[in-house]
């Protein structure tokens, strides 16, 4: 048996606490996690608007301003923060469903054109107030 100075059996010896010990469990895992997530998100950059999705716009007379389009990127840069991949963004009387993972608007109708229709291929709905 090794000797240690000034130590006696049965005690316990010091350990140096220059570096924290990590807590156990989820949660710095899941911090950790959500950082890396919100780090993409911010670099991702603004939301795109699909050909199909202008298209749609021009055809139901919908203009969106620097407003608009910073509004619906925050709505989409939320349903990412939650792990959405495909979302109904409601926009005031606008309705867009958004691939989160792409960035982009694929396609978008207006308050007469909603009624009755039934969104498919969706994970998550954001609702932005106008």
């Amino acid at each position: 048996m090794s000797k240690i100075k000034g130590w006696l059996p049965g005690q316990l010896i010091p350990v140096d606490r220059a570096v924290p010990p990590k807590p156990p469990g989820k949660p710095v895992e899941e911090a950790q996690f959500r950082d890396v997530l919100q780090q993409a998100v911010s670099r991702a950059g603004p939301v795109k608007i699909s050909a199909h999705a202008w298209k749609r716009l021009q055809e139901r007379n919908i203009n969106l301003g620097p407003e608009d389009l910073a509004s619906i990127n925050n709505a989409v840069e939320r349903a990412a923060a939650k792990g959405a991949r495909e979302s109904l963004v409601l926009y005031g009387d606008i309705a867009l469903v958004a691939s989160v993972k792409n960035r982009t608007v694929v396609t978008a109708m207006g308050a007469g054109d909603a009624p009755g229709h039934v969104f498919t291929n969706i994970d998550s709905a954001v609702i932005v107030p106008k």
